[in-house]
């Protein structure tokens, strides 16, 4: 089966509704600001974020009210401090109030990869001493029936929208990404549906070892996206751009400048290359 490669746009509109639940996963590098700003641009609203460690694109989505719920394992600025929107949301309910759904990381994986393998739920040792049971409900306890070992217990993610960002993919549609992989291959089969928006499109992948490829049938939609995952970083392609990720702390720190920002470089700008070209002026 062959995925044809449409522009952004075009696969926000075809594949993301309000009230959707959408997987936007990529762990340090590969995270797929594009895409995130495309669904800011469309104005979705009422979407069920899910992303183990939610960092600048969810605090841009919650911001812009994209958000009605976070299911998250760890939540802020990485190597700088707390996400500003994300925090105004859940202690003043700006711009609308958020619900959170915390777990832990060993927690978010395991219920992906059972989503993956249509189990209904995930079974992992964890959260021993830890008081997140006692604030979430998806957080249980059971007792495993061969060796009567107390077990943690969490509902699988099947996410209506699994959203990646990755290195390559070819013209029959298969994904290729290297570096550091963390859960894409696992929501891609987990969710409904799945973007992935790409440095390139390429006559062959020429996969190294070891590297995760994601076959056609996994996908609905391939953008070409020079760039997608900036600030953050693609391996192979271009590095972390650090100046920008200290920079969005004083840009979030306040609803105002926070709002100027997006109005002026997301919503001001008619796709992701040209806020990358409006931001490099």
């Amino acid at each position: 089966m062959s995925t044809s490669s449409i522009s952004l746009a075009e696969a926000i509109r075809l594949h993301v509704s309000d009230g959707d639940s959408v997987a936007l996963e990529g762990f340090t590098h590969l995270i797929p600001f594009a895409a995130g700003h495309e669904i800011i641009r469309q104005r979705r609203r009422d979407l069920t974020l899910v992303r183990l460690t939610p960092d600048l694109i969810c605090d841009q989505l919650i911001g812009m009210g994209c958000a009605k719920k976070l299911v998250f394992s760890w939540g802020g600025h990485p190597g700088v401090g707390s996400l500003h929107r994300f925090r105004d949301a859940v202690e003043k309910a700006w711009p609308a109030p958020l619900e959170i759904d915390e777990r832990s990381h060993a927690a978010m994986s395991a219920a992906y990869v059972a989503g993956a393998a249509g189990l209904p739920m995930a079974v992992l040792r964890g959260f021993v001493g830890s008081d997140l049971p006692n604030h979430n409900a998806n957080i249980r306890f059971i007792e495993c029936p061969f060796t009567q070992e107390k077990l943690a217990a969490t509902p699988a993610i099947n996410p209506d929208v699994a959203i990646i960002h990755a290195q390559k993919a070819d013209r029959q549609g298969n994904v290729l990404l290297w570096g550091i992989v963390g859960v894409q291959k696992e929501i891609a089969l987990a969710a409904t549906r799945c973007i992935v928006t790409v440095e390139e499109i390429v006559d062959k992948l020429e996969a190294p070892p070891n590297a995760c490829v994601l076959p056609a049938w996994t996908i609905d939609a391939i953008c070409e996206v020079p760039g997608g995952a900036f600030p953050s970083y693609a391996h192979g392609y271009y590095e972390r751009d650090n100046a920008a990720y200290l920079a969005w702390d004083a840009v979030s720190k306040s609803r105002e400048q926070f709002t100027a920002w997006m109005d002026q470089h997301v919503l001001g700008t008619e796709n992701f290359a040209e806020f990358r070209h409006q931001l490099a002026s």
